[in-house]
């Protein structure tokens, strides 16, 4: 097992300028609230204001701002159906964004950058629970592959900016996140949401059954944002090397089980069927969160709780757009 050390004394985060890539998706939107807790400067750039694939743009606005702190939350995600429609959007997005963000932020000496991979970049037939080290120690699961190679090169870019030039950025791999703010769009959302939207439109319709993709057999690992958003906070504080940390939950479900523990939570009762002609993806995926925990970080938000909350958030989200929609219609 790879030994990391706590720092002797935290990072003071109070009053820096931090930047959030990407602040309005389901981990950014959690980090820019952590930030807020921690009485930082929050600087924020939509893609009005910043086309995150193009250089010139990526670094004139760096040079202006001059931010302290950063958190490379911006990213190209989806499920396995849009990984596999769109490998070509997936590695040029991503590279892009990443390749921009960690250079400029080393042009204009940036305090200390944090980039978010995932642990969906390990090795196909990576040994469970998943260490730090079996990255890069296998073949990669074909299903998003081109994420993970745009993923694993952000890694190693801040790892080569750290070795040749000093700077102080710094890598995480979170496991498979949902939430409040999360994409419930089915085409391209990951499971989790989609089972909430499934198993929500299904016990509104009264409709008798829903599917799951599979056999329902394979493994995973979810971790509620608010709680990566905390993990990552506390790395940024506490933690500074080269050693890219695993942030997961300690806790994982089959997909069957998952889909059950929704239907239940949502008090849906119709039944739950397999398609089988649809891919599992990798059979299991569970992060050895051992070095994160040695740091002193622990999740606190159960999955059955974070469930009940996204739940909630997304019928309210339905809520809402139908109120507007009705609104509309009658003017």
């Amino acid at each position: 097992m790879t030994a990391v050390q706590r720092l002797d004394a935290p990072l003071e985060l109070a009053g820096k300028r931090a930047y959030v890539a990407g602040h309005r998706g389901l981990l950014g939107s959690a980090i820019v609230g952590r930030l807020d807790s921690e009485q930082c400067v929050l600087l924020a750039a939509d893609r009005a204001e910043i086309d995150l694939t193009r250089q010139t743009e990526v670094e004139s606005w760096f040079r202006r701002q001059k931010p302290d702190l950063v958190f490379v939350a911006a990213a190209k995600v989806g499920g396995i159906l849009a990984n596999e429609t769109y490998p070509a959007g997936f590695i040029y997005e991503n590279l892009m964004i990443e390749a921009n963000i960690i250079h400029a932020a080393f042009q204009v000496g940036v305090e200390k950058l944090m980039f978010i991979g995932s642990t969906c970049i390990y090795p196909k037939d990576a040994r469970q629970p998943i260490a730090e080290t079996e990255l890069l120690a296998g073949p990669l699961e074909p299903t998003n592959e081109a994420y993970a190679i745009a993923k694993i090169a952000g890694l190693k870019m801040c790892q080569a900016y750290r070795k040749q030039h000093g700077a102080d950025f710094i890598s995480c791999m979170p496991t498979n996140l949902y939430g409040a703010n999360d994409n419930f769009d089915l085409p391209s959302s990951h499971v989790l949401p989609a089972f909430v939207r499934k198993v929500h439109d299904a016990k509104t319709s009264d409709a008798p059954s829903i599917t799951v993709w599979g056999s329902g057999t394979p493994r995973r690992e979810f971790l509620h944002a608010e709680d990566c958003a905390d993990a990552i906070i506390y790395l940024m504080k506490n933690y500074s090397g080269p050693v890219p940390i695993n942030i997961g939950s300690g806790r994982e479900i089959s997909i069957m089980d998952l889909a059950k523990l929704i239907a239940r939570l949502a008090e849906y009762r119709g039944e739950i069927m397999l398609d089988g002609t649809k891919p599992d993806g990798v059979q299991r995926k569970f992060a050895d969160t051992t070095l994160i925990r040695k740091l002193g970080w622990h999740p606190t938000i159960s999955l059955e709780e974070g469930i009940r909350r996204t739940l909630d958030a997304y019928s309210e989200s339905v809520r809402l757009k139908s109120g507007q929609s009705a609104h509309c219609s009658a003017a």
